[in-house]
């Protein structure tokens, strides 16, 4: 956190972001905008559901290098250098 803390003043949006040490199944994730990931795709594919469900639509969904699994596929996948980026918006709630 302290090193994310540093390279985001020094590329100035450190006033954009929040960066939070924990377990990424108990954090309160309700009111981010973009969420990024560096996460084994068999722990995105457990999060997935959670972001879905508690996440408002139109928030970015950000993974480096591991994707969601063949149920949620990339809207976008970039490479920046040799890795994958994968891309995802969180879909307005269907109504039962």
């Amino acid at each position: 956190v302290k090193k994310a803390t540093e390279n985001a003043a020094a590329a100035g949006v450190a006033d954009r972001v929040r960066f939070v040490a924990g377990n990424v199944f108990d954090a309160d994730i309700r009111e981010a905008s973009v969420v990024t990931l560096y996460l084994l795709q068999s722990i995105n594919e457990r999060l997935r559901p959670r972001l879905v469900r508690e996440l408002k639509p139109g928030t970015r969904v950000v993974s480096h290098v591991f994707n969601m699994g063949p149920e949620w596929p990339p809207e976008k996948k970039l490479m920046v250098g040799r890795s994958p980026i994968y891309v995802w918006t969180i879909p307005e709630k269907q109504l039962p």
